[in-house]
């Protein structure tokens, strides 16, 4: 007799109610922002700077394969089936055989990618996974300002049909960089993607606006929401009910309180 307990599984998020969209899930467990509030705080320095990223990631990661990715139902002899025929696990696993690219975007992205390309290698079939890498940079305007994102390379690896495609960065600040990088994906890859997930540890109002925006598809999983910069009256309202007053980025697009530039951090390089 089959039992019927593993049969569906249920996976409900741990998160905190906004208004952003269905597609925004903000996942900050006690755990998560615990881990997130050490990674951002002044004195945190190498190496457990890329050991907080790594825990952090995989946990993040975990929540957005439970939540997104197909399962499918098995029937798997246990070591017991050499003492009984009930010896089976039957239930259901996520699906094996699907595609996935995780995208690299170098150099704050280049560890957490490669956290979620190590990951997932470890539950689908390694050979319908794939690493991607971009290198970007910020355009500032005469005043400083951020008012685009150059590709200046990318290693692509194939097509990205029917795969979920992954960018795991850490800070979604004014969300310019993620949102040239999908629209390459769109318009200069081959194949149609099946879901596209987007990975931050911390993202700001303005990032959620852009990306929502531009590309009303994607998925968002987030730690944290960091709106620092707002008026006083926004503090007491939930997330996204009062948007258009919301603000998290300074005047050099730095995320408040945020965590400082990940990139630099992250690879002691501050330029």
């Amino acid at each position: 007799m089959r039992d019927a307990l593993y049969e569906k599984l249920g996976y409900t998020l741990s998160e905190q109610k906004h208004f952003y969209g269905p597609g925004v899930h903000l996942v900050g467990s006690p755990y998560l922002l615990s881990l997130l509030a050490r990674l951002s705080a002044k004195e945190t320095q190498q190496p457990e700077v890329n050991t907080l990223v790594r825990t952090l990631y995989t946990e993040l990661v975990t929540m957005a394969v439970n939540h997104e990715f197909p399962r499918k139902s098995v029937t798997v002899p246990t070591r017991m089936i050499e003492h009984t025929p009930k010896g089976l696990y039957q239930g259901e696993v996520l699906d094996p055989q699907v595609r996935a690219v995780s995208v690299n975007i170098a150099r704050a992205g280049t560890l957490p990618s490669q956290v979620t390309y190590d990951l997932l290698n470890t539950i689908l079939e390694p050979r319908l996974v794939r690493q991607d890498h971009l290198i970007m940079s910020r355009e500032l305007d005469q005043a400083a300002q951020v008012v685009g994102s150059n590709i200046g390379g990318a290693k692509i690896g194939g097509d990205v049909d029917d795969a979920f495609l992954l960018f795991p960065d850490p800070m979604g600040a004014t969300g310019s960089s993620l949102s040239t990088a999908i629209k390459l994906y769109k318009t200069k890859v081959p194949g149609k993607v099946r879901r596209i997930i987007l990975l931050n540890l911390i993202v700001t109002p303005e990032y959620l606006k852009r990306l929502v925006t531009d590309h009303p598809e994607v998925v968002i999983f987030a730690a944290r929401l960091d709106r620092g910069l707002s008026p006083d009256e926004v503090f007491h309202t939930a997330p996204g009910e009062l948007w258009e007053k919301e603000r998290g980025l300074d005047e050099h697009q730095y995320i408040v309180p945020g965590a400082g530039g990940m990139g630099e951090v992250m690879n002691n390089a501050y330029v």
